[in-house]
């Protein structure tokens, strides 16, 4: 162990939330022994039922979204590259992709053409009947149900602590780090109701799936994602599996929603536009798996990643805390609001909560 890793081991970090952002923010910061990790969440990688948070409920691949974007393009440039390294392991899938697009389209010009492997643009006879153009390239994958799982076996391993517990208040969070204390918050949703933070342009963006097993449909093939203004967002993403693969069916995109659960003319809807890319998924063969209904956790204005300093005891009005005694300061980094891009934006981005972390408390080595 390094000189500074043992003067800081010390230092306690508190990770809010077990989301796949704060289970790969902690596997980053973890990685050389330098902090006191502890994951305090009410919601476990284990949870792979609840609906209280987005991370189970994910398509989990790296699909194009947006436009470009320099700080995002880093972060997504990073992670997919670390799942496409994760595929000799089994869990990570690569797999071959097409994405289609309005007639007009400068497709030479798409942003992420350089961030993806094997970028080509299609010929006529690639199109589905009611596509104008598209593009392909190599995508890759991974499974929630296996990924998040791993990410606590990898965390544990190293040492990291877990706490399931319910937080209430800013406050109550930062007195778990301490004085000279890191609190990163990955709350999701949570920032939006987390008294003391209460982040209004956090919102949910209501997502229904449809997991099918046919070995027919092993392409990820989507619409581009514009502004979904009718709710709908059509995709087919190949996932990793014990049996090979399974394919998720996508899907609903709606603002601002938080309705949890299954509609049925929402799964109808989802089958026949995707069945509209791949023909196979209307055949008899097929196996309707789950029917997944999750929120995502959006924010106006784009993801929150940034430093600030609290001082503690915290104040609140709002509810009458146990005093803390500690006296100090706690370095907050958020990390929350990333939408429909939590996967695809982990690695990269904590990759910057650490350099923010670091830069803030060993600021020699960063």
């Amino acid at each position: 162990m390094s000189g500074n890793a043992s003067q800081n081991s010390s230092t306690q970090v508190v990770i809010l939330g077990a989301g796949v952002i704060g289970l790969t923010v902690a596997h980053v910061l973890s990685k050389d022994a330098r902090y006191k990790i502890r994951i305090v969440a009410r919601d476990m990688p284990e949870d792979l039922d609840s609906q209280a948070f987005a991370s189970p409920w994910a398509g989990a691949n790296w699909s194009p979204m947006g436009t470009y974007n320099e700080r995002i393009y880093k972060w997504e440039k990073t992670t997919y590259d670390k799942f496409w390294d994760m595929i000799p392991t089994g869990l990570a899938i690569a797999s071959p992709s097409r994405v289609f697009y309005e007639e007009g389209t400068n497709l030479n010009e798409l942003w992420y053409k350089t961030l993806v492997r094997d970028f080509r643009i299609l010929g006529k006879d690639e199109l589905p009947a009611s596509m104008k153009a598209g593009v392909g390239f190599k995508t890759v994958s991974v499974w929630p149900d296996a990924y998040l799982p791993w990410l606590k076996s990898e965390l544990l391993a190293r040492g990291v602590e877990f706490v399931r517990k319910r937080v209430v208040t800013l406050g109550e969070a930062a007195a778990l780090a301490g004085p000279n204390g890191v609190l990163v918050n990955a709350t999701g949703l949570g920032a939006r109701s987390l008294i003391g933070l209460e982040d209004k342009d956090v919102f949910p963006i209501r997502g229904q799936t449809v997991v099918i097993d046919n070995p027919k449909v092993h392409e990820f093939m989507c619409t581009e994602l514009t502004s979904c203004d009718d709710g709908n967002a059509t995709y087919i993403i190949p996932r990793p599996s014990p049996n090979g693969f399974t394919t998720i069916l996508g899907g609903k995109y709606q603002k601002d929603n938080w309705d949890t659960s299954f509609s049925a003319e929402d799964a109808q809807g989802i089958i026949e536009r995707c069945a509209a890319l791949a023909p196979a998924i209307k055949d008899p063969e097929t196996r309707i798996l789950r029917h997944n209904v999750g929120l995502r956790p959006a924010r106006r204005g784009g993801p929150r990643v940034e430093a600030e300093k609290l001082d503690i005891p915290v104040k609140n009005k709002w509810l009458t805390e146990e005093a803390q005694s500690d006296k100090g300061t706690v370095l907050v980094v958020h990390a929350y609001g990333f939408g429909p891009a939590g996967y695809q934006m982990s690695w990269g981005a904590a990759e910057e909560v650490n350099e923010l972390v670091n830069s803030q408390v060993n600021p020699n080595t960063a």
